[in-house]
């Protein structure tokens, strides 16, 4: 029985060197400084993001307002197939539009009403549709809400975070895109490292953070092995 565990032992210090993080250099996207004091603060633009049309969906709540006529201006919920009924304009197509063309919208169907120089605003006040599927190795898998600025990263923090078990080089955006299926693979210790961009998120992704099976393999030898358990961890750390 001595020798499986000594190969083990073995086998999960070479995975515990192989894991070892290497010092980070500077690429062509990324520059490193040696300490905080050289490291210049951010300006005004750096502290947006680039924003990314919201649209509306089915069963998504929004308030349409029109200007100088406040029996017109209401909070309406987008139905099943994507449609809202307005008085006067009738049945209006919602699906697949942002704000401001549902907004061009119902303007076009008032207009045809004997609404003269209608002015309408639409903001979208609750979405059910704008969401993105987390799913695999986070503590709280799930679906969670799409904002205009929602990365990768901080759709994985939405989920709180990797759990024990992830596989930070095994993250997978799966996404559709002109009706095709399309799957982009991604590791997060770099993004975290600054080694590429975090890439953008869209409404209907879904992202699957994979397993690692050394992990489990390492947990499992660690509570099953209470004598080797000290020497292991004195390894890893």
């Amino acid at each position: 029985m001595r020798y499986p565990c000594l190969a083990l032992l073995m086998a999960t210090a070479a995975l515990a060197g192989c894991a070892g993080r290497q010092a980070l250099q500077s690429t062509e996207r990324l520059t490193v400084v040696k300490d905080s004091t050289t490291l210049p603060g951010p300006n005004r633009l750096d502290l947006t993001a680039p924003d990314r049309p919201s649209l509306i969906g089915p069963l998504d709540t929004i308030q349409v307002d029109v200007f100088n006529v406040p029996d017109l201006s209401r909070e309406v919920q987008v139905d099943a197939s994507g449609r809202v009924s307005m008085p006067l304009a009738g049945t209006i197509d919602a699906r697949g539009k942002t704000s401001a063309e549902l907004a061009e919208a119902i303007e076009a169907a008032l207009r045809g009403r004997y609404v003269r120089n209608p002015e309408v605003t639409v903001n979208i006040k609750s979405s059910v549709s704008q969401v993105v599927t987390v799913d695999g190795q986070v503590v709280e898998p799930g679906l969670y809400p799409v904002t205009n600025q929602m990365t990768l990263m901080r759709a994985i923090a939405s989920a709180k975070g990797l759990s024990e078990y992830a596989r930070q080089d095994d993250v997978v955006i799966l996404r559709t895109v002109d009706g095709r299926k399309m799957a982009g693979l991604y590791n997060v210790g770099a993004i975290r490292r600054g080694g590429y961009d975090d890439p953008p998120i869209y409404a209907n992704d879904v992202i699957v953070v994979g397993d690692s099976p050394q992990r489990r393999l390492f947990r499992d030898f660690v509570s099953l092995s209470p004598i080797l358990a000290a020497p292991l961890i004195a390894i890893v750390n």
